[in-house]
């Protein structure tokens, strides 16, 4: 009996993946809104010009073979579970306007069929103006877009002026339009077979969220034993995007493209967002080493109840807590409130560190990693319990999910909402810090 064989501990090391949602937070824009608008470096910068991804590639292009090169030479260096880019899909400046998106796209293995076009994604009460009025369709390829109720999303002109903050907020919440869907070769996708990640190593790779896994989590953490017996769960891509993008606004920037300077900024700020959630950083919050184990062998043997009630639970927790800050956030937009505790957190002057490569790892998913006990304890403790504490519920299919603010509200324990909130600006006050030395960091680069 294989107990230690990769097709059984992918069940116990990564389990809640095969269930849940794999977006770190339900929509990035809420976050960073509060965060970048207070910070001047972002909300005094000048208008910048829309430029559309064809016409910044055709005048960058030269550089860009460059740049590339030497981002892919650092990524090999520097990240030891890193699949090596293939030769062939290597940046190339050929000149030709044809294929010109379709090169860029491979050289940083993102799902081709992303649309890339110019628009923003609106918070809650802002006006859409002039703009046209955007389906999802058009901005993202995903086929599930039942999570964009209430999202707004415009089209912008090309050489249109518009304020920096809202490039940087909608791109934000742009890798999980589906940029990082389909990468592996088990994902029944034709770029997944020329990419060179392999298959994917943990996550669902059936499911159209949960093959994006690898890139939007961190689990550099795990016990010993865990990474002992299944080292593939450290395969996790985070740190690549984040310093790509960096990168390539960093040369936005310098190329006088501010535009997609801002955009690509806003790309890696996400997987910064990502690895603030604790349950992007921990496989299993509140589930210790010796019960997964146990739950492999159980499993292994035929009895799978405790693995599948482990993953129903883990889920539930994952995605009310999500929903809980959407909703929470999504009130204070539509009601004004700037004084409310999640925008005093998100938007009150910090100190900003010095941002260094390390820091997403060693630092930020560190910290969530720890929190994540804390987290799942405090959720326990104060959602009612058949929503996150039985294993035959699911709180994706409860009615309760689009109105679980107005529900803890309404059973007049105010402890419970304030225990919760009081966690979630805990956590995203990592945001808040780090968020804002990236972007000090390719500021004061230029």
């Amino acid at each position: 009996m294989k107990i230690l064989n990769r097709q059984y501990l992918i069940y116990t090391v990564i389990l809640f993946m095969l269930a849940s949602s794999l977006t770190g937070w339900e929509l990035h824009t809420l976050i960073a809104h509060p965060v970048f608008s207070s910070m001047s470096e972002v909300s005094d910068a000048d208008s910048v010009k829309v430029t559309s991804l064809q016409r910044f590639l055709s005048s960058v292009e030269a550089q860009l073979e460059i740049t590339l090169a030497a981002e892919e030479a650092w990524a090999q260096n520097n990240l030891n579970y890193y699949m090596p880019l293939p030769k062939e899909l290597s940046f190339k400046a050929t000149g030709n306007p044809d294929d010109l998106i379709s090169r860029f796209k491979r050289a940083i293995r993102i799902n081709p069929q992303s649309k890339l076009i110019s628009y923003l994604q609106l918070v809650p009460g802002q006006l859409a103006g002039q703009n046209p009025v955007l389906v999802p369709e058009e901005v993202t390829p995903l086929k599930g877009n039942d999570g964009f109720y209430n999202v707004i999303f415009v089209g912008l002109n090309q050489d249109e002026l518009i304020d920096p903050l809202s490039v940087l907020v909608s791109a934000n919440h742009e890798p999980d339009l589906g940029l990082d869907i389909g990468l592996y070769t088990d994902n029944g996708t034709e770029w997944g077979q020329l990419y060179g990640f392999g298959t994917q190593p943990f996550g669902d790779p059936k499911l159209e969220y949960g093959s994006q896994a690898p890139f939007h989590m961190g689990l550099y953490h795990e016990a010993g034993i865990i990474n002992l017996m299944a080292p593939f769960i450290q395969e996790c891509y985070p740190e690549y995007r984040i310093h790509l993008y960096k990168t390539l606004s960093e040369l936005a920037f310098r190329m006088g493209e501010d535009y997609w300077g801002w955009r690509f900024m806003g790309w890696g700020l996400h997987y910064i967002g990502d690895l603030v959630q604790p349950y992007h950083a921990r496989a299993l919050p509140g589930v210790g080493v010796f019960k997964m184990i146990s739950m492999n062998i159980l499993d292994i043997l035929g009895r799978s109840r405790m693995k599948d009630e482990a993953i129903q639970i883990v889920s539930n927790r994952h995605l009310a807590i999500e929903m809980l800050e959407r909703q929470i956030l999504e009130n204070a937009y539509l009601d004004a409130s700037t004084q409310s505790l999640q925008f005093e957190t998100l938007s009150k002057e910090v100190v900003v560190p010095h941002y260094v490569d390390m820091i997403p790892r060693s630092v930020i998913a560190k910290r969530s990693y720890a929190e994540a006990t804390r987290l799942d304890q405090i959720i326990v403790s104060n959602f009612p319990k058949i929503l996150v504490s039985d294993p035959g519920v699911e709180f994706d299919k409860r009615p309760e999910k689009d109105e679980i603010l107005k529900l803890l509200q309404a059973t007049g324990d105010t402890g419970a909402l304030e225990n919760l909130e009081q966690e979630l600006n805990m956590i995203l006050s990592s945001f808040s810090v780090y968020g804002r030395s990236y972007v000090q960091s390719i500021v004061q680069s230029l």
